[in-house]
């Protein structure tokens, strides 16, 4: 614990720093290459959209024996609706266990038909095997409330962020970190197949918040260094930067690593356990977005920063002054 400690103030005193801002190309890369990746995965494989936005049937048999089979239930219904791939989840309550059967929608007749074949086929009164169905229209709602609650929320932020921090640049750099952080999410329900749910809209929704939070500590720090630069500072702007990430490096990770060990636990009890859908959803969502924003905070959005005012007219005399004055040091010693 000394000894962390002991990384962590050397880190803020400067005796110790990790050139994150001097290596931005080498972040740079690897979140373009994880972005790419993620918007080709569903360009060319799609997203599996649970129910709620595709529309069909959905039946749930209740209170079966203890560890059912899934491919039971696949067999029943493909019997029954040759060419139907049903979707088939395990879902553990408290004393109870339920099998989900989801497939495409079907007509009054054939539902009544699957309701009983599943009832046999688990043992299980009739009465115990509930049908729904869900229209698609639902769902292509929920997207739209999402899409115009992100942009608003955007909107708001690069306004507010640019009042606060007072340039617009802040806000450019916070927004493509936090579209990085989107992008990924997304990318990951595509590689791993799980299903896009309204509970996994929210999910994804939620990490937008967490994502700016984590930018905007970063950043406060680096408009107090830059601040405090005068025109004798020796350092350079892009150190100045580089400063402040490493000054708020350890509070960055001690964050995520707090946030991620709940909502691993969640996620874990959730997909394994309990085989509750709702808790996977969110907390898939969660656990990618915090680790995805942990990342694009510190190599993606203040090297960016960097980047963008590197080029203005006084920053470029500071560079230059600075490296002169360590010039004219060096050859003086």
């Amino acid at each position: 614990m000394a000894s962390f400690s002991k990384f962590g103030n050397d880190l803020y005193t400067g005796a110790r720093s990790f050139d994150i801002v001097g290596k931005r190309r080498i972040w740079f890369s690897i979140a373009g290459v994880l972005v790419l990746i993620c918007i080709l995965v569903p360009v060319f494989r799609g997203f599996n959209f649970g129910i709620e936005f595709r529309g069909g049937s959905q039946f749930t048999v209740s209170n079966v024996a203890a560890n059912p089979s899934q491919s039971l239930a696949t067999k029943t219904v493909e019997k029954l609706v040759p060419g139907q791939v049903p979707t088939v989840a395990i879902v553990n309550g408290v004393n109870t266990t339920s099998v989900q059967v989801t497939t495409s929608q079907l007509n009054t007749s054939k539902t009544a038909d699957v309701q009983l074949a599943l009832a046999n086929a688990y043992n299980v009164p009739q009465s115990r095997v509930a049908a729904t169905f869900i229209g698609a229209t639902w769902g292509q709602d929920i997207t739209q409330q999402a899409i115009r609650a992100l942009i608003a929320f955007i909107i708001l932020a690069v306004i507010i962020m640019a009042l606060y921090f007072r340039t617009w640049k802040m806000s450019v750099a916070a927004i493509i970190a936090l579209f990085h952080d989107l992008i990924i999410v997304a990318g990951v329900y595509a590689i791993l197949g799980f299903e896009v749910t309204p509970d996994a809209v929210i999910g994804f929704l939620t990490i937008l918040g967490y994502s700016l939070y984590d930018t905007v500590v970063v950043f406060d720090k680096i408009r107090e260094n830059t601040n405090e630069d005068g025109e004798r500072s020796v350092r350079t702007f892009s150190e100045s930067v580089n400063l402040a990430v490493n000054q708020t490096l350890v509070r960055s990770i001690n964050t995520s690593v707090v946030a991620l060990l709940p909502v691993a636990a969640i996620l874990f009890i959730g997909a394994t356990l309990l085989g509750a859908g709702t808790l996977r959803d969110i907390s898939l969502a969660l656990f990618v977005g915090i680790l995805s924003g942990t990342y694009s905070t510190i190599f993606v959005a203040a090297p960016l920063y960097a980047l963008m005012r590197e080029r203005e007219p006084n920053i470029q005399k500071r560079t230059k002054r600075t490296t002169i004055a360590r010039t004219t040091s060096g050859a003086v010693r």
